[in-house]
Parts: C-alpha cells; sequence; structure tokens
C-alpha cells in the first residue's frame, strides 16, 4: 500500500480520468451453445457460469474480460489470455487502448460490476443485461505503474486463497476416506438396530421458552462439531420437541435429509427434526453414533425409504432399524477423537480451515477495496 500511495502521490496526485467501458474496448457476445462442449477439448468454452467448458474450435484469440449475460449476472468474472469460444449470451470485452490492464479491469469489476447493476434493476437480483449497460459501466484509468502494483498484490492474495481451497478440498476427501474406513466394521463387532440402543424424543418444550440460540430449525440444522444454530426465525408459540446435550438431531425432510447435529445445549425443534436420544444403559457413545449417521451410508439408507412426492420425508420407522455397530468403548473413542480432529479441521468456522479461509477472503476483499478506490480528477 505504501508503494501505491507514494505513486499516486507522484503521477496523479489530483485523481485520476474515469472512462466508460465502450470508450475503452469491444463488448459483444460469442455464438457458441453449451450443447457443443466436449471433454478435453483443446480451448476453453466460456458459458453462463463458473464452471469453464472446453471444445475443439475458437472463436477469438485475444486478451478479455468474460462475463454472463444471463444468470449469475454481476457475480461471475472470467479473466482469459490466448484462443477461446464464447457462448451467445456471455459477453467479451477486449480493450483495445493501452491504457489500461485487462487483469486490472478484470478486479475492478468484480469489485464493482454488481453494485453497478443492481442500481439500474428495480429487482433484488438482475437476470439479464444487454450490451449497453455493460458499455456504459465507468472505470478509472490511473497510470499503468499503478495498474501493474494493485494486479501484483491481488493476483498474490487470489493465489493464496485458491492454495486454501484446493487444501481444504483435499482434507475433505481425505476425511471421507478416514470416516468411511474408520466406520466400516465386519463380523468382529456386533450390530443392533438404531431402535433397540436408541428412541425419539417425546419430551415437549414451550417455543416461550426458546430464543435464536436454542430453538433449531430444520433449515439452520448444522452438521458441525460447534452446534452453532443461530435462527432467523424462533416461533412464538405452541410445544416443540425438545432435545438434550448429546442428541443428535436429523434433517427429516428433502432438501434437508443429510443434515445432522449433535447437540451441545438444550432446546427444541419443529416437526421436520428428528431428536434421537441414546439410551443410557447401552456402551454406546453418542458422538460416535453422530458419526454414523452423519454418513453417507446412513443418507443412501435413509434415501431408499423416504416418502412422499417433491418433498419426501425419511421413514422413521425404517429409520429406527438402521443397523448400528457397537465395538468396545475404547474404540469408538479412538474413533471419535480421530473424527473430531478431521471435522474441526474442515468444518469449524472458528478454528479450522474454513475460519483460515474466510479470514484471508475478508482481508482480500479490504485491500480490494482499498487499492480500487480512486478520486475522480475533475
Amino acid at each position: 500500500m505504501n508503494k501505491i500511495d507514494k505513486l499516486i502521490k507522484e503521477l496523479c496526485p489530483d485523481g485520476v480520468e474515469f472512462k466508460e467501458l465502450g470508450d475503452l474496448a469491444d463488448v459483444g457476445t460469442g455464438s457458441s451453445n453449451g450443447n457443443e462442449a466436449i471433454e478435453n477439448g483443446k480451448y476453453p468454452l466460456f458459458v453462463r457460469s463458473k464452471l469453464v467448458k472446453s471444445i475443439d474450435t475458437f472463436e477469438f484469440d485475444e486478451e478479455a474480460i468474460v462475463i454472463p449475460g444471463e444468470g449469475g449476472v454481476g457475480e461471475i468474472f472470467h479473466y482469459i489470455n490466448g484462443k477461446y469460444a464464447l457462448h451467445q449470451r456471455a459477453y467479451r470485452i477486449h480493450f483495445t487502448t493501452s491504457k489500461i490492464l485487462a487483469k486490472f479491469a478484470y478486479y475492478y469489476l468484480f469489485a464493482n460490476f454488481l453494485p453497478y447493476i443492481l442500481k439500474k434493476s428495480v429487482n433484488a437480483t438482475v437476470k439479464s443485461i444487454r450490451k449497453p449497460m455493460v458499455e456504459q459501466f465507468q472505470i478509472p484509468l490511473p497510470p499503468l505503474p499503478i495498474q501493474e502494483e494493485i494486479v501484483k498484490i491481488l493476483d498474490k492474495f487470489t493465489e493464496l486463497e485458491a492454495e486454501l481451497e484446493a487444501e481444504l478440498e483435499a482434507r475433505k476427501k481425505q476425511y471421507e476416506y478416514y470416516r468411511d474406513e474408520l466406520l466400516t466394521f465386519g463380523d468382529e463387532v456386533e450390530f443392533k438396530e438404531l431402535g433397540e440402543v436408541a428412541n425419539y424424543s417425546k419430551n415437549r418444550i414451550s417455543a416461550k421458552e426458546l430464543n435464536a440460540e436454542s430453538y433449531v430449525g430444520v433449515d439452520n440444522l448444522l452438521q458441525n462439531r460447534q452446534g452453532k444454530t443461530i435462527s432467523s426465525y424462533v416461533p412464538n408459540k405452541g410445544n416443540l420437541t425438545e432435545y438434550e446435550p448429546d442428541n443428535i438431531l436429523i434433517g427429516n425432510i428433502r432438501p434437508y435429509l443429510k443434515k445432522i447435529w449433535h447437540a451441545t445445549n438444550h432446546g427444541g425443534t419443529n416437526g421436520d427434526v428428528l431428536v434421537v436420544q441414546i439410551n443410557k444403559k447401552e456402551n454406546l457413545i453418542s458422538r460416535f453414533v453422530y458419526y454414523l449417521l452423519a454418513s453417507d451410508n446412513f443418507f443412501s439408507y435413509n434415501m431408499r425409504f423416504a416418502k412422499g412426492g417433491k418433498m419426501p420425508r425419511g421413514d422413521k420407522s425404517a429409520i429406527l432399524k438402521f443397523k448400528i455397530p457397537l465395538p468396545p468403548i475404547s474404540e469408538q473413542n479412538r474413533i471419535v477423537a480421530i473424527l473430531d480432529k478431521f471435522d474441526a479441521l474442515v468444518n469449524d468456522i472458528s478454528t479450522g480451515l474454513p475460519a483460515e479461509l474466510e479470514a484471508r477472503r475478508k482481508q482480500y476483499e479490504y485491500y480490494r477495496e482499498k487499492l480500487l478506490t480512486f478520486k475522480e480528477k475533475n
């Protein structure tokens, strides 16, 4: 920042000129369709999503910014330098002047194009845009040394974020692998149906006793070891199902059938959530059962018996017939300790990789806003 401040003071102390994109670049669409894409094609095919497809023919060979004309407007941006093909409803912005770096413009658009588009719309979201809307977007023209320095800084932030995202994805796959391995048992252990070792809570609690931290709705049911369940809606009347610490809460209506939470506090929930209580006389650790029910194995089983049309519900009686392994308590503790470490690493929003990634993103957004804010020259 100090270097850029010095450059601004030296090269443009009175501010910078702003120009419309249409005065600086060619703006247009492509002629390709998404169904023309092939696997492992030679060239990228930009469509109307974050996903970049591939194709064996190209339409353009240039440095450009690509944005969708429909869907994800103001949220999806691609930078390309080379041969590519373009969808009929995606726009290319190819600069025809040496006064601006395409990568600098890419970052500026990423930060400022959505607010600009929303001002032109009467709706909260913009479904489509037209060419004049793109051409009329105003962009600053600081001296090239300033643009180059800004691009270097923002490129570095982007690389760090991409590295963290790749590490998080790799850790998630590792976690899933070990979870499946650790929770797979053969004839060496006894199996029982869930209903033999647990039951559904039948206790009721008044909605008046609940607040945002003690009420769990199916929409905010989190697969999160922290058990953070801040809700935007809390009922103010009626009786709900009561849950206690160590109970397991399972979403019981699509699309929440895969959501599960290991309760860490006392509270209440609605009819779309099942509250499972482990029988105290059983040699079972609740956290171990939680991991069994959070697995893909249980989700696949639950989906087989789900009933209903567009919004199927899990079959409560079938869920209680799900087979649960009963290894020794020492083995359950060992498995829980390993999976807790992985769970914290890939899911914990306060200490794990998601927390670090979120911190990087906030840092990036802060510096991006600072770096891309310019005084307009009179």
